[in-house]
């Protein structure tokens, strides 16, 4: 017997000494064991940090410009953008040629240099005046950016959707499952994961319908493919786009299928019928400014409706969501949250002019939509003929900017160089960040 209590033959040991020299082995066995498990984690651990590290760095950037006339906000301005080129520069950069020859002589020679780079968090840590030279340094979180589609400065900013309603083509589809609301309820849901996304300002407009003519929708019969009511509501609602769309198909495989008798309740039990269930719907993604579309898809998919009677009433019920049916559905509710959200992403950030005073500009946006001041935006015209009132309308450049220095939650303003009565810049006149 050990001094402890423990018996030491139990463990199959047939002396004390040797009891001793398993117990020393099997000690040292698990400080190797703990030694291993420690390394592999740190292991398989450092490639997640580093993937982490690589994503977003902090970097600084530095900049310079020349000062004209004791301008020194304009001054500030390039400096400040000289910087954050620096910035993005440092963290990837791709330098491209192009060469021209004739006749064997190098008679033109260009070469671009440009970064995908995305920076968050930029803020000013140091700024003076050397003679005639402004010098700013800014600090970021430096990551990269979409390949696909250089956002540019809009790309920090969230633009305001508003969502409508997605009207049933055939309503009738509807009444196996009972889920006739699916024309509100799927623009709810598009909502929240539109929101959950984080990279827009989202309006429910849901129980609103654009479509006079559900069949030939979004086209209109006058051969025009825009919507007049598109500018109205989203003028309303101060949005810039409008997400709006139709349920072309709810419908079931095989709609005999589904009676009530004891016979199709025991045939759909035993799977000999087809309980496939389809769904369908076009997304529409429309400019609130001029009621074109800018992104158009259909989004389809099929799957096995296999709720029980009662269940499953209601398009986003829980017993709706428990189906193979409804969760096909969720599938393509998360591809169409996407695909707003990307088509978006390469759309410049635009804001109604709502008042002009001499030099000052008054904007429908401000720090909801991640405005911030001392941003730049340019300011064009909008114009309509009066052979076309009805026609969209055209933006013409003025070639001034609004810097801005007042910037609220819904609104914002700030100053241009000229009167507005000089470049003839007006209410409902256009700024826009690209």
């Amino acid at each position: 017997m050990s001094p402890s209590g423990f018996d030491y033959r139990d463990t199959g040991v047939e002396d004390l000494e040797a009891w001793h020299i398993w117990k020393c082995g099997n000690e040292k066995m698990r400080g190797f064991m703990k030694q291993f498990f420690r390394l592999a984690f740190w292991c398989a651990l450092m490639p997640l940090m580093l993937i982490a590290s690589a994503q977003a760095v902090v970097l600084e950037g530095v900049g310079h410009a020349s000062i004209h006339n004791e301008d020194l906000a304009t001054a500030r301005a390039e400096a400040r953008n000289a910087a954050m080129r620096d910035l993005a520069l440092q963290y990837e950069a791709q330098v491209s040629t192009r060469d021209t020859m004739e006749n064997g002589v190098l008679t033109e020679s260009r070469m671009r240099l440009a970064s995908s780079a995305r920076a968050r968090n930029v803020k000013v840590i140091d700024e003076h005046r050397i003679g005639n030279l402004m010098r700013v340094t800014v600090r970021g979180d430096i990551s990269a950016g979409d390949a696909s589609c250089d956002g540019g400065d809009s790309g920090r900013l969230r633009k305001r959707v508003a969502v409508t309603g997605f009207p049933l083509l055939y309503p009738e589809q509807a009444r196996v499952g009972r889920i006739d609301d699916a024309g509100e309820v799927l623009p709810q849901l598009l909502q929240q994961g539109l929101r959950e996304a984080g990279n827009l300002q989202v309006l429910s407009a849901s129980t609103s319908r654009l479509f006079p003519d559900l069949l030939n929708a979004p086209t209109l019969q006058q051969g025009s493919n825009r919507l007049t009511n598109v500018i109205q509501v989203a003028r309303e609602m101060g949005a810039q786009f409008v997400v709006t769309g139709v349920i072309r198909d709810l419908g079931v495989a095989d709609p005999t299928a589904w009676g009530t008798s004891v016979l199709d309740k025991m045939q759909r039990g035993i799977g000999a019928v087809d309980k496939r269930r389809r769904f369908a719907v076009d997304l529409v993604v429309l400019d609130g400014f001029s009621g074109s579309p800018v992104y158009q898809q259909r989004f389809e998919t099929a799957a096995d409706w296999n709720g029980s009677v009662g269940s499953s009433t209601g398009f986003g019920s829980e017993g709706f969501r428990k189906t193979q049916y409804g969760k096909a559905v969720a599938g393509v509710l998360g591809d169409m949250t996407q695909a707003v959200t990307e088509a978006l992403a390469c759309q410049p950030f635009m804001a109604r002019i709502t008042r002009v005073d001499g030099q000052q500009v008054t904007l429908a946006s401000g720090a909801t939509a991640g405005l911030r001041p001392g941003d730049e935006l340019h300011l064009y015209r909008s114009a309509r003929y009066f052979d076309s009132l009805g026609g969209t309308p055209e933006l013409s450049d003025s070639q001034v900017t609004v810097t801005l220095n007042n910037v609220h939650p819904d609104f914002s303003n700030g100053n241009m160089p000229s009167l507005g009565g000089q470049v003839n810049i007006q209410r409902d006149d256009i700024a826009i960040i690209w």
